[in-house]
């Protein structure tokens, strides 16, 4: 078995060759999986930055898009890998929270754009009435937002609308973002983008229906952003079914260990009724789906 700080070193390119680990992919994208790896493999190709963190992390963290179903491009803004102390982080943009909201089928309309200061009246957070004027022109690089709305309708009438100034945004990428100062993270490569990406989320998921896959890309934003009740990790965290990367790279160790002795089986005439009961904290028909890396996807002997 390969040494898993070796494998860490791998590159993904050489990884992504396993037929095991293109299984994994396979199980969960089908016939997309090959495309799939071939974008992970381009974005780290592209960043020097991706190629100098742990490998092992990039394929954990892109299995995270693709539980979600998300293409990984740095340039469509569904999806992040973004390098941050030595490993890569899963990390959703906006544009993949309106694509999870689209698929529940309960959003009528949703939509976030920029706000400008010749466009910006007046904001009442209370009635959520917004003054606002659109003026449809070719903006200058100079030209800076003075704030970001988000609104949506769902099917059933409900509506809501949030509005943050560009000061609430920094203040909140300040103090929530721990990837923030890296030059490869999407806040310094495209902040517009990020500042959406954070009044929608804050959007959808604070007032919009919750749904699984809404709750899943919420758990990987946590890998970057933490709320207060949260502890400061350098490593994020992996919301994918089945075992976790410590988990993933420490299987080989128990796997060394000797076997213990199976306890002896009781006779019957022994039993205690308490015995005789059914196990209750399992169920047999449950089945979940393995969409993180195993210690058999290892690919090398």
């Amino acid at each position: 078995m390969a040494n898993a700080v070796d494998l860490k070193r791998t590159p993904v390119k050489t990884l992504v060759e396993s037929d095991a680990i293109k299984k994994r992919f396979q199980g969960v994208l089908k016939d997309r999986a090959p495309q799939f790896l071939s974008s992970v493999v381009s974005a780290v190709s592209e960043s020097k930055d991706l190629q100098h963190v742990d490998q092992l992390s990039v394929l954990n963290s892109a299995m995270t898009a693709a539980s979600l179903n998300l293409p990984i491009n740095q340039n469509l803004g569904f999806f992040y890998l973004v390098p941050y102390k030595g490993i890569a982080q899963a990390q959703m943009g906006y544009k993949g929270y309106i694509q999870l909201a689209q698929r529940s089928g309960q959003y009528q309309r949703l939509n976030a754009i920029p706000v400008y200061a010749d466009e910006f009246g007046s904001w009442n957070p209370l009635t959520e009435e917004l003054d606002y004027t659109p003026h449809f022109e070719d903006r200058k690089a100079s030209d800076k937002p003075v704030g970001y709305v988000g609104f949506f309708k769902l099917a059933n009438g409900f509506e809501k609308t949030v509005y943050w100034s560009r000061k609430q945004i920094e203040a909140h990428r300040d103090r929530f973002s721990k990837s923030s100062k890296s030059s490869a993270s999407p806040w310094n490569t495209d902040f517009d983008a990020m500042a959406l990406k954070t009044v929608l989320r804050n959007l959808i998921t604070k007032w919009g229906p919750m749904t699984t896959d809404i709750q899943r890309a919420n758990d990987a934003d946590e890998g970057d952003y933490k709320n207060d009740l949260s502890t400061d990790t350098s490593e994020p965290k992996d919301v994918t079914p089945g075992a976790s990367l410590e988990q993933f790279l420490g299987e080989t160790d128990q796997q060394q260990k000797p076997a213990t002795k199976p306890a002896p089986k009781k006779k019957a005439e022994e039993a205690k009724p308490n015995d005789l009961k059914p196990d209750v904290t399992h169920d047999p028909n449950e089945h979940t789906e393995q969409t993180s890396l195993s210690d058999d996807d290892l690919p090398f002997d």
